[in-house]
């Protein structure tokens, strides 16, 4: 049990941190590339190779049936992926911080639908309320110039959600999970998400745009570049690690949570952004909403796993009952 717990905390941890690096880096790195495709084409290219080179021996693919199951999933993956670097290319990272919060409750409709279907109690849809109370309060003084790209916005929540539930749903054991390695799923990500981005980079004519973006790239703009493909490397892997060991739901709430903490690092650290009190009280709303979330959620878990012992436990003794009379 100790194990297992260290391994929950260590793998959502990694994420975490991966996570927020991955939020500001992008942020810096396509200021500097202005080619987003070709940007985000670059991190999986790196992805792949680290896969390859560094993790060859625990690739695992059960068939190809395995395969075509999880390309469903990399559509959603590549879309999170690009339509997040565009958010953050022409919106603040407050606004995709801000609408990023209505995925928690959108996934919980969906997830009633799996196999083995998530439990909710009052206290986990009360989480959910609090976090968009929390939101509602950033948002009122939140400028309307900040308003722009929200179209970008809307569709990385349509994206990260119908990511989520298809990695929950093909990853957990006790859903319907593929017979694939998570390096195995990682490279398949990867791999199969460039061909859409080269197509997409194609269309919107980014190929003639790379050598002047080069040109116009400095040392500080290479090195964030550089830093997006190694963190993009670590939240590729760390991503589908975390997944499997929690719900769709309760990674999109730690996925908001984080995000409020970056805007205090925007605020605070790189003092690009300056908060209203009311602004400072709704991200510290959201974040507690997190935190209950996560705690309603453990309760609702341990309460299953007692009744499954209980259960377990009546059913061995029957038999010896049974046997006695």
């Amino acid at each position: 049990m100790l194990s297992e717990k260290s391994n929950l905390m260590f793998g959502v941890g990694s994420w975490f941190v991966s996570s927020i690096g991955m939020m500001l880096f992008n942020k810096l790195a396509v200021k500097a590339f202005p080619v987003e495709c070709c940007l985000v084409a670059l991190q999986m290219a790196v992805t792949v190779v680290v896969m390859v080179v560094c993790c060859f021996r625990s690739i695992h693919i059960g068939s190809f049936k395995d395969v075509l199951r999880w390309s469903m999933v990399v559509p959603f993956y590549t879309g999170m992926l690009l339509s997040s670097i565009l958010a953050l290319k022409y919106a603040p990272m407050t606004l995709v911080v801000v609408f990023r919060v209505l995925s928690p409750l959108v996934s919980l409709g969906i997830e009633r639908l799996y196999p083995d279907p998530l439990r909710i109690s009052k206290e986990m849809v009360g989480s959910v309320l609090l976090m968009f109370a929390g939101a509602a309060c950033y948002v009122a003084q939140m400028p309307r110039s900040n308003m722009a790209g929200i179209g970008y916005v809307f569709l990385n929540v349509f994206f990260a959600v119908g990511d989520r539930c298809l990695q929950r749903l093909m990853l957990a054991k006790d859903q319907s999970p593929v017979d694939i390695s998570k390096t195995g799923v990682t490279l398949l990500n990867n791999l199969e998400g460039m061909v859409p981005l080269i197509v997409v980079a194609a269309i919107k004519n980014e190929f003639v745009e790379i050598p002047a973006a080069f040109r116009a790239l400095d040392g500080l703009g290479a090195t964030w570049v550089i830093l997006s493909c190694v963190v993009g490397v670590s939240i590729s892997y760390c991503g589908i690690w975390a997944q499997s060991m929690i719900s769709a739901t309760s990674f999109l709430v730690l996925v908001n949570v984080n995000k409020f903490v970056i805007i205090f690092v925007e605020a605070y650290v790189m003092k690009s952004k300056t908060l209203t009190p009311l602004q400072i009280v709704g991200a510290c709303i959201t974040i507690v909403g997190g935190v209950c979330y996560g705690q309603a959620r453990g309760m609702l878990e341990a309460e299953t796993q007692a009744k499954v012992a209980k259960s377990s436990e009546t059913n061995e003794k029957t038999p010896l009952i049974a046997k006695q009379v």
